[in-house]
């Protein structure tokens, strides 16, 4: 999957502007590559958890219906941007790619970071994120 810096740095600040809670929006695609990110609100306007709202989801599907590729993004504020077991039960779109945005150093000094993960019937890849 591809990003622009622009685009990786638009995903870190809404997690910064929405902590201590989750942040969650969406992305379209084409090809791999992120053509645009939309910010959503976090229905839970939670800390330990996010959910899209009716509108956000109706947008998302619209673009898959368009022929675009969705991807869904939310961040962990205190913890590692890995899928927990709830972020896998909750990932019914097994065709879209789940992105999470963490504001914990993976290394000291290393910042915030946004892994891609593609989550199926329990089963959870990575993919790698380039950002041009």
């Amino acid at each position: 999957m591809q990003m622009t810096k622009a685009q990786w740095d638009e995903l870190i600040a809404h997690a910064q502007e929405d902590a201590p809670n989750e942040c969650c929006g969406y992305l379209s695609l084409e090809e791999g590559a992120v053509r645009q990110t939309v910010r959503a609100p976090n229905e839970r306007n939670s800390p330990y958890g996010y959910e899209l709202g009716f509108k956000a989801l109706m947008g998302a599907n619209e673009l898959e219906d368009e022929g675009l590729e969705v991807g869904i993004y939310h961040s962990h504020p205190r913890s590692p941007a890995e899928p927990s077991q709830t972020d896998i039960n909750l990932a019914h779109y097994p065709g879209w790619r789940y992105l999470i945005v963490s504001l914990v150093d993976r290394e000291p000094g290393s910042g915030p970071h946004v892994r891609s993960w593609w989550i199926a019937e329990g089963r959870v890849t990575e993919e790698e994120i380039v950002v041009s």
